[in-house]
């Protein structure tokens, strides 16, 4: 699985942006998906995973009720809408494959894709 995030950019807090995740391959829709994010001179954290099918999205509590995982296995796709956007949420944002669902660690991410830049101004 080959996975290519897309979607950043420059945005004002209080703005919403949508990324993407689409995914090569035919096995894309057996795995859960996450996403994470690196913000500068801080470790990689979790952001969100959902499972293969869809259900059961789970999200870390900075992102809780203004972020929402979907995705499309017919578009072998993965979404993540950003809504009120604040400038804690300013990093590079990597979405993940995972043959497990439930994995808040990214050390048990298989596959990764190369990252989208959000950068939230004040």
């Amino acid at each position: 699985v080959q996975l290519q995030a897309s979607g950043g950019g420059l945005v004002q807090a209080g703005d919403s942006l949508r990324l993407s995740c689409a995914a090569s391959g035919r096995a894309f829709s057996r795995y859960n998906m996450g996403w994470f994010r690196q913000a500068p001179g801080k470790e990689r954290e979790f952001v969100a995973s959902v499972r293969w099918s869809g259900a059961s999205p789970y999200y870390a509590d900075s992102v809780r009720g203004r972020f929402t995982l979907s995705r499309d296995n017919a578009k072998n796709t993965g979404y993540l809408q950003m809504n009120s956007l604040k400038p804690e949420d300013t990093a590079v944002y990597y979405c993940a494959a995972d043959r497990d669902y439930g994995h808040t660690d990214s050390n048990y991410y298989d596959y990764w894709g190369q990252g989208t830049e959000v950068t939230v101004s004040s």
